[in-house]
């Protein structure tokens, strides 16, 4: 994950306080947390999860203006997520992802189907000058696949160990490469209205998205003063996400509005560090907050 993609992840997470781990039913095998009372359910109840729905959301993320920039900017966040058909619908940073494979009562679940994202890195927001004199980059348009397996019922009945996976390849011309983004994520209710979620991530890229976010050709250094440099493919990144997610009624549910908060934290790898953007000019440490509303139904 680019630290844009990180921080794109408050999006992402306005719909998980009102997730569908909140509202399991018996088509999907168990019933929710708590009871309102505190007492254990005595049956599953009705639940907007049940059948198609929708989350519509939108927040803000404070983060770094490109990827290894040590200067923030705020971004908007817009966001969709939901299930028609039987297709889950799952934000990506200005894109989407499908799952075309139906989750199972006790798991494991398996996810399949297409991805597609936007990339905008250096292509606005620049905020350093000398980094802006080296010209904007073009906006790279990503398409490929996400894939992953999760585990329900790990510490409770009611949590979820996932891993997964996006492949994708530019075919808008910009940086022509490819990209893999592995992530680890654990998911747990705290009660009906109130999620946590921790995740760790990487992203391993290859040589053509690397010279083209990294290096800093003969005419890039003429205009900036940097040093040339030509940039490999590999990892570029460790990183790690902390969200909560809050209902607002309390209960989930129903759907309606609800809130989240989120923060994270990367360490630019290999060339994504030793690139001038990053060492000269950014900083390999990558922080973002974010915060969001989002409305289900």
């Amino acid at each position: 994950m680019t630290l844009k993609f990180s921080a794109l992840l408050a999006a992402s997470a306005l719909a998980v306080c009102a997730s569908p781990a909140l509202a399991q039913d018996p088509s999907n095998g168990t019933a929710p947390p708590v009871a309102p009372d505190g007492a254990a359910p005595e049956g599953p109840p009705d639940s907007v999860f049940d059948d198609t729905w929708i989350s519509i959301g939108f927040g803000a993320a404070y983060s770094p203006s490109y990827t290894g920039s040590d200067d923030y900017v705020v971004s908007p966040l817009p966001v969709v997520q939901g299930s028609v058909a039987g297709v889950d619908i799952s934000p990506r940073p200005a894109g989407l992802a499908l799952d075309f494979i139906p989750d199972t009562d006790d798991g494991p679940n398996f996810a399949f189907g297409p991805a597609i994202r936007l990339r905008n890195d250096r292509a606005d927001q620049i905020e350093d000058p000398v980094v802006i004199l080296a010209g904007e980059l073009d906006r790279a348009v990503e398409i490929g696949a996400a894939t992953g397996i999760s585990f329900p019922k790990v510490l409770n009945p009611y949590d979820s160990l996932s891993f997964s996976a996006d492949v994708r390849w530019d075919v808008a011309g910009a940086h022509d490469g490819m990209v893999i983004e592995p992530s680890i994520s654990y998911f747990t209710p705290i009660n009906r209205g109130t999620v946590v979620s921790l995740s760790l991530g990487t992203e391993l890229i290859d040589d053509d998205f690397a010279d083209y976010y990294y290096s800093v050709d003969a005419a890039q250094s003429a205009a900036s003063g940097l040093p040339q440099f030509t940039a490999d493919g590999g990892f570029t990144k460790v990183s790690s996400t902390l969200l909560v997610g809050v209902d607002l009624d309390g209960n989930a549910l129903n759907g309606g509005l609800g809130a989240v908060l989120i923060g994270g934290y990367s360490r630019l790898l290999g060339d994504a560090k030793n690139n001038p953007y990053t060492s000269i000019r950014g900083s390999a440490d990558q922080f973002f907050v974010g915060a969001g509303l989002g409305y289900t139904f």
